[in-house]
């Protein structure tokens, strides 16, 4: 079953295990993978879930729900954290240097989904927010290695130059005569 926004939803800082939390009631609590590094000044306080906010959230819902076969429960965390993401990290810099140039012109927007390339690896990601040249995306796949010594994580987010997106490929069978 969809979890769906109301006025009881509030943000949190859950000190207990050091991460952004959104209260959704009396009885739920849902964490998000966020640390206080990455996170904005207004996500330590207790700050009310608004209707931005269950805007954004409603409409990845929609948008991933007609996009892919998800199950609910997976379907609710990915537009919560994305929700979390967009509306209280930090802003990020482009790090689009990991990731492999894309000779198709994409055009991106919240919910949509792409690929980016990454020393041979495809990783899908949805687009959490959009500017005139880069895209904050977070990864919907286990992991992602970057390097060596860095990787993300499911649900991380990373910004990228629109370049970077690859767009999803629909499976085409050849049938030959």
């Amino acid at each position: 079953m969809l979890l769906m926004p109301d006025k009881t939803w509030q943000w949190r800082y859950n000190t207990s295990f050091d991460v952004l939390s959104i209260s959704l009631g009396a009885d739920m609590e849902f964490l998000t993978p966020y640390k206080s590094k990455v996170l904005i000044p207004d996500a330590f306080g207790a700050a009310e879930f608004d209707i931005e906010h269950a805007r954004y959230y409603m409409d990845i819902v929609e948008r991933l729900s007609k996009r892919m076969s998800l199950a609910d429960a997976y379907l609710v965390q990915v537009a919560l954290n994305a929700t979390a993401a967009r509306f209280m990290q930090k802003p990020q810099m482009p790090k689009s240097w990991f990731f492999e140039s894309s000779d198709v012109c994409v055009y991106s927007e919240p919910g949509k989904l792409f690929d980016l390339r990454c020393n041979g690896d495809r990783v899908l990601v949805l687009v959490v927010e959009t500017s005139l040249q880069a895209s904050l995306v977070m990864l919907l796949d286990e992991c992602c290695a970057l390097s060596d010594s860095k990787q993300l994580k499911r649900f991380d987010t990373i910004k990228v130059m629109h370049d970077r997106l690859h767009p999803l490929r629909a499976q085409q069978q050849i049938v030959a005569a």
